[in-house]
C-alpha cells in the first residue's frame, strides 16, 4: 500500500478540525465547538502531535472573517433555495420573513462551529501537508513577535 492511499483525507481533515500538516492532531482544546463558549476558538500553541504552530503571525486569524462570511452567504443562499423549492415565497403571505427568521436562527446555532471550521480552513490554505512529518521538524515562523502574542 503506497503512503498516498494511507494519508487522511483533506476533507475529513478540515471537517474535523485537524492539523493540516499532519492531519491527525487536533488544533483546538476543547473537543466540541459547543462544551464550553469561553474557549470556542482557544487553539493549541502548536499541534500536539507534529508541532505544526498554529499562529503563523501576528493577527494572523483576521482573514477567517472573510472566509466566515462566505460560508454564511452560502449557507444562507441554501437555505433559500431550499426553503424555495420545499415551501415556496408568496407576495399574498409572510413566508420570506419566516425563511429570515428560521435562517437566523440556524446561522446562530451553526456560529461556533463555522468560527472553528474557518480558522481551520484558513490554516490549511496556508499549511501544506508533508508526509514525512515524523521525520522533519516543523518550520518556525519569522513573523512572531513572542512579546506580542495575545496581545490584541
Amino acid at each position: 500500500m503506497s503512503e498516498e492511499s494511507t494519508r487522511p483525507l483533506y476533507l475529513w481533515s478540515i471537517l474535523n478540525n485537524r492539523c493540516p500538516r499532519c492531519r491527525e492532531g487536533k488544533i483546538f482544546v476543547t473537543a466540541s465547538a459547543y462544551s464550553s463558549y469561553k474557549d470556542v476558538v482557544k487553539m493549541h500553541q502548536n499541534c500536539p502531535v507534529c508541532g505544526q504552530p498554529t499562529e503563523i503571525e501576528v493577527g494572523f486569524y483576521y482573514g477567517t472573517s472573510y472566509v466566515s462570511y462566505a460560508l454564511t452567504v452560502a449557507l444562507s443562499v441554501a437555505t433559500f433555495v431550499a426553503w424555495w423549492v420545499i415551501l415556496g415565497f408568496s407576495l399574498y403571505d409572510n413566508s420570506i420573513f419566516y425563511w429570515l427568521g428560521f435562517n437566523a436562527v440556524f446561522l446562530i446555532l451553526l456560529q461556533p462551529y463555522l468560527m472553528r471550521f474557518s480558522r481551520t480552513l484558513w490554516l490549511s490554505w496556508f499549511v501544506k501537508y508533508d508526509a514525512d512529518w515524523k521525520n522533519k521538524k516543523a518550520q518556525e515562523y519569522e513573523r512572531i513577535v513572542k512579546e506580542q502574542m495575545n496581545n490584541w
